[in-house]
């Protein structure tokens, strides 16, 4: 099955930038903080509030009409509700698997978040700090988590595979990104002694994860593997373990390229990704199935920003409105055409993200990163309402 998908991002894993309203009176840039600020309660009902209306079945509905046939669902370590102070969500992962089932769309279930983080982003749940690999409990803890959700789900017609871990930082990208300055910790002292994963780690981590989720995961149903930011770097390392049907998930996005040299104009994206991307999935497709788990539209020439976007902080700067609508409209159509066709040359995609709670119109700085809404892109015309 080639994959046509989205990511049911910012749901059951709180991502600010993408609903800042959740964190109203927090003082908290991060769901392990606003857990830490808000009493009990308080976090009980604003969580409940938001996972029941965030997705519903209606979206499921939606998802399926485009075409859309997968969703990746991230999920948090603390799913089953065992690990204080947050709010387990396990109930939602179970309706989402109703509405899915229904409306004949498959899940990748996503483990996004470790204890101590795998890299220290907002995404991973606790900026600037990376101690998980450090910590063997909390490791072993993960891995009882994907065993849990493998025996759960395992027999579930709409389940489509399970993804490890998402974006385990390496050592090199922890630099790279300069992970401490651009995601500043609130207590620096508990983020004293983070650094990113060794790849010694990351791989055997791999290893004992697909061994215990494959006690219970039929073999027709995928292991899904993040590249850690380094794609080219685990053909033989699948080769040669033992492993069977699995998939390698590699995050694209045009900021990054942007970081890495590419000219922010329509013809330099359009040639980095021909020539870099689609290169590379091509490649790596002769020997393990390859997937773009993450990628979108946005991009600094459509938003106005001058700032380097590898680097910078959403909503932080001073974008404005750059062209017309129509020119817009015709630099993202020819993005999309240009990204599907690098996808083609694997085993598909997933957009990130379906949805933002955004006024992307009326809030300073965030002009432009309407791009990450797949909803507002179909609704613009700016992405195939079919796929």
């Amino acid at each position: 099955m080639y994959i046509k998908g989205v990511n049911l991002g910012n749901w059951l894993v709180l991502e600010k930038w993408m609903s800042p309203t959740v964190f109203e009176g927090a003082e908290a840039e991060d769901e392990t903080w606003l857990a830490r600020k808000l009493p009990k309660e308080v976090l009980k009902e604003r969580m409940r509030a938001h996972r029941d209306t965030y997705i519903t079945e209606r979206d499921f509905i939606e998802i399926a009409s485009h075409g859309i046939n997968t969703v990746r669902i991230p999920v948090p370590y603390f799913i089953f509700g065992d690990r204080e102070p947050f709010i387990g969500c396990i109930k939602y992962l179970d309706k989402a698997f109703h509405w899915a089932e229904r409306s004949g769309v498959k899940i990748l279930i996503d483990l996004h978040t470790a204890p101590g983080s795998q890299n220290g982003f907002d995404n991973g749940g606790h900026c600037g700090v990376c101690k998980w690999s450090q910590m063997p409990e909390e490791v072993e803890f993960v891995l009882t988590v994907l065993e849990r959700l493998a025996q759960r789900y395992a027999a579930r017609e709409g389940l489509f595979g399970i993804e490890v871990i998402n974006e385990p930082v390496s050592e090199e990208m922890w630099s790279l990104f300069d992970v401490p300055n651009r995601y500043k910790a609130a207590d620096p002292k508990e983020a004293e002694g983070s650094r990113g994963n060794s790849k010694e780690f990351i791989r055997s981590f791999y290893k004992e994860a697909y061994s215990r989720i494959r006690k219970y995961l039929p073999e027709e149903k995928p292991v899904v593997f993040h590249d850690a930011f380094d794609a080219m770097s685990w053909k033989d390392f699948f080769r040669e373990g033992g492993f069977v049907n699995v998939m390698l998930d590699t995050h694209m996005y045009l900021m990054v390229a942007e970081g890495m040299g590419c000219p922010k104009n329509l013809d330099a994206y359009i040639t980095f990704i021909k020539d870099n991307w689609e290169k590379k999935i091509s490649e790596i497709q002769k020997d393990i199935p390859v997937i773009c788990g993450e990628w979108c539209l946005y991009n600094s020439m459509t938003c106005g920003g001058e700032e380097d976007n590898l680097f910078a902080v959403p909503g932080a700067g001073e974008s404005r409105e750059v062209m017309n609508d129509n020119t817009k409209k015709e630099i993202y159509q020819r993005l999309a055409d240009a990204q599907l066709q690098a996808w083609n040359e694997g085993s598909g995609y997933f957009y990130w993200n379906y949805k933002l709670l955004l006024d992307t119109v009326n809030t300073p700085g965030w002009i432009g990163w309407d791009a990450w809404d797949l909803g507002r892109c179909w609704s613009q015309g700016w992405f195939p309402a079919q796929v």
